[in-house]
Order: structure tokens, then sequence, then C-alpha cells
């Protein structure tokens, strides 16, 4: 239990002391009038209540990531929680700021702008396909696993769960953000809120041992490697790439800057906590990775969720534990869509204040990303854990040029992103879905990759030093 409660101690410190260092090195400028203020069209571009965008932006990166990631990194033991702190803090929130505030500086501007604005025009074309790709995949994924949750529930046909979820996605992608997504979300935090805090509850008042394995050693059942798969595993609640798309949905309803630290690095350390829990519980509540790897091998983390949240709260409490569960894909994957949509209108200089334009890019979307829910479930889920790792991987570089380029202390950005470089690399060479390569041979070719960026990184700087360039910001 001590452990679990200096895990989260830790988390937040985390937040009070390194959070407010990346703000000072940013620079955040409370006198400097916000995209909200100056943008404003009543559709995506809207001052909201501080309070409220922290809850939004909590729940749109809180997809299944940190409730089915940790459960699965639960697998390698209590080294797990070692990653979800230092990544949360050094990596996961430090990307969530940068993502926020630079699209702030940058009027809004969606991920592919962000990073196009400080890595160049070919990462931004790039970044524009690869990120819609990438939030297809998170919609797709993210109206599955709910539909399969509540079938599990009610009983209810799946494909019917699945249309009826779809019509709400549709909904809240061309609704002007403040109609659904600004009322609802305060209700579904409080619902997420409880299940956290009373599953939690339950497990110290029933007397569960935390981390009977009480070892770093890797202990996972299968034998799967911990170098580099637990770092793709457990994603969101350590450092997630789906969370930079997501962040410029708050940018553009932030009323002052000095809000970005508990908007964009605090929703990242709430997150952490999260993920915390579901690895504590799923350590804990089954004792043995053995144990667990069985709950997982008859019906995957879903059938965990159930049975931790039914026995620790009864039928009525697990039943409100489960709902919390199935409320954070879906409020995910309806701002996935949406995210998409104005990526695509940035593209394309589309303007969205018209609700005909909006659906001209809404139906398509939609259609690509029902044809694409028809491939088989785990095979979207592998290849959106690389694609998810590798946007974090980029958008940390472009919040280390930015940093770099204006005289700021950039190691706070490009030391996790030459991390983050050799694990997807690494991934990438040795996993099936890449080369197969040999785990030694994979791992010299991660660490390889990452030296060369980090030598054109500077090399690129210098060149930009010398010819007296600055990327442009806003005034």
């Amino acid at each position: 239990m001590i452990i679990f409660f200096a895990s989260v101690a830790a988390l937040i410190i985390g937040y009070l002391v390194y959070g407010a260092v990346i703000d000072r090195i940013f620079g955040a400028d409370p006198n400097r009038k916000t995209p909200a203020e100056t943008m404003q069209d009543g559709v995506d571009y809207l001052e909201l209540p501080p309070w409220k965008i922290f809850l939004i932006q909590l729940l749109n990166i809180a997809g299944l990531g940190p409730i089915f990631g940790p459960i699965l990194g639960a697998l390698y033991g209590p080294v797990a929680l070692v990653w979800i702190v230092l990544g949360a803090i050094f990596a996961g929130a430090v990307h969530d700021y940068f993502s926020g505030m630079l699209s702030v500086r940058y009027n809004g501007q969606s991920v592919p702008d962000v990073v196009g604005q400080n890595l160049g025009m070919l990462f931004k074309q790039f970044m524009r396909g690869f990120s819609v790709i990438l939030l297809i995949l998170v919609g797709v994924v993210f109206f599955l696993a709910p539909a399969e949750l509540l079938q599990n529930l009610t009983g209810i046909d799946v494909k019917i769960l699945v249309g009826i979820i779809l019509a709400y996605y549709f909904m809240a992608t061309i609704l002007p953000i403040d109609k659904i997504i600004g009322r609802v979300y305060p209700i579904f935090g409080a619902i997420l809120i409880f299940m956290a805090v009373g599953l939690m509850t339950m497990l110290i008042a029933k007397g569960y041992d935390f981390y009977p394995q009480r070892t770093l050693v890797n202990v996972n059942p299968q034998n799967l490697p911990l170098w580099p798969l637990m770092f793709i595993t457990i994603a969101c609640g350590a450092v997630s790439g789906f969370h930079a798309t997501q962040s410029p949905l708050m940018a553009r309803c932030l009323p002052n800057e000095k809000y970005g630290r508990s908007v964009f690095y605090g929703s990242m350390i709430a997150e952490g906590v999260i993920a915390l829990i579901w690895c504590t519980l799923a350590i804990s509540f089954f004792h043995t990775p053995e144990m667990l790897n069985k709950v997982l091998g008859e019906g995957g983390p879903g059938l965990v969720v159930n049975q931790v949240s039914t026995t620790l709260l009864g039928p009525f409490g697990g039943v409100l534990a489960i709902i919390g569960v199935v409320l954070l894909p879906i409020t995910s994957g309806d701002t996935a869509f949406r995210s998409a949509r104005l990526i695509l209108a940035d593209t394309f200089k589309l303007s969205q204040v018209e609700p005909v334009k909006r659906l001209l890019i809404a139906v398509p979307l939609f259609a690509v990303g029902f044809l694409i829910s028809l491939s088989e479930y785990g095979l979207i889920w592998r290849y959106f854990g690389w694609a998810n790792q590798t946007l974090a991987t980029v958008v940390l570089w472009a919040a280390a040029m930015y940093l770099l380029k204006h005289g700021k202390l950039h190691w706070v950005a490009s030391l996790p992103a030459t991390f983050m470089t050799v694990v997807v690399v690494t991934f990438l060479a040795n996993s099936g879905i890449g080369f197969g390569l040999p785990m030694n041979v994979s791992t010299s070719i991660g660490l390889g990759v990452a030296f060369v960026i980090v030598v054109a990184f500077f090399n690129k700087a210098r060149t930009l030093r010398i010819q007296g360039k600055e990327f442009g910001e806003p005034q």
C-alpha cells in the first residue's frame, strides 16, 4: 500500500515541481491573448471555464489506454509502476504540455501544423496523413471496445450498440464543442472519479495484499520481453502521441495561458494516477501474474475490469464502475473523430463555421472508420500501439526544436524524445508487425537511428542559427 501512495505522491510532486519548471521554461504569458479570444467562431474556438477544460482534456486523453494498457503491463510486475511514474512526469506530461501550449501560440493549429512549424514542411505533410490515420484507428478501437463491454453488461447485440455509439460520435464531431462535449463531460468526470476512488478504497478495505511480487524483475508469465514491449503496451498513463491530437481542441478554448500547466501537464498527471490504480488493481486483485494472464486469456482486459469491479463494489457499484470504464473510450473516440475533422479542415482550408462544410468532412470520415472496423480488432490495436508512440516521439522532437531555436532548455524534451526514438525503432525492428529481427540487432538499430537523429537535430539547429532564422510565432 505504501508503494502505491508513494507513487501517487511522486506524480503530485512532479506536477507541482517539474510542471512549474516546464511552464517557466516555455514562458507562459498571462497577458497574451489566446486563440479563444482572438479567433472565436462559436464552434471550435470559444472560451470555456478552466475547470471544465481540465475535465474535457482528461476525458479526451483517457481512453481505454490508462486502463487496458496498465492491466496488460501488470503482467510485468511492479516495474510497470516505475515506467508510469517516470514516464508521466518526464515524458508524457511534457509532451502534452508542449502539444497544447504550442498550439495556443500557433493560433490553435492542429498537430501536423505544430510539428511543421518546428520540423519543416516534409514533417508537416507526413503528419497530416499519419495523424488522421491514427485518429481513425483510435475512433474505431474506441467504439468497438465500449460496445463489447456494454454487451457484457446489458446483453444487447454489439452491432446495435456500435450503431448507437457511432450516432453519438457523429453528433459530437459536428456540433459546437459546448453543445454536447462541454455539457456532459463534467458528469462523465464525476463517474470516472467515483470509479477510481471507489475501487481503490474497497481494495484497501477488503485487505488485499498490495503487490505480492515485490520485485522489479520481469515476471511476465508468457516470457514477453520487458524491453521495449512494456513501453509500447503502457502508453496512455506514461506517454501517448494520441494526446497531441487532442490538446489543440482545448488550446482553442483556453481563456488564459496561465492555465496551461493545470490543463495540459495536469491532466496527464491525473491520467497517470488512473493508470497507477488499474495497474495496482490488476497486480493485487489476482495475486499472481499467472492468474491475471488466465483471465486475460479468457476474456481480455474487459473481463478483468468486470471481475475487479463487481467483486470489489458489488453488483450496483460494479455496474457504475464498468460504466465509468465504458465512458473513457467513448469520450476519447468522439474527440478523435472531431480532431480528424479539424486536421482535414486545416489541410483543405475549409471553414468549419457552416454545418454543411462540417458534414462534408465528417461523412466520408465516418465511412472510412466503419470500413476499418470490419478488420480484426487485435490487429488494429497492435498497429495503433506503435503508431501512437511514434507520434509522441515526433511531437517531442518538435518541442525540443522549438525550445532550442528560442534559446530555451531543450533537454526537457530532447532527452525523452531520444529515449522514445530508441523504443519505437527497436519495437518495429523486432516485432512481428515489423521486421521480426533478433532483439540485440533491433536494439542496435534503435540506438543507431536515435544517434543519427540526435546528430541531425543539432546540425539543423546549428545551420538555422548561423542563418539567423527563427521559427514563426504569432506575436
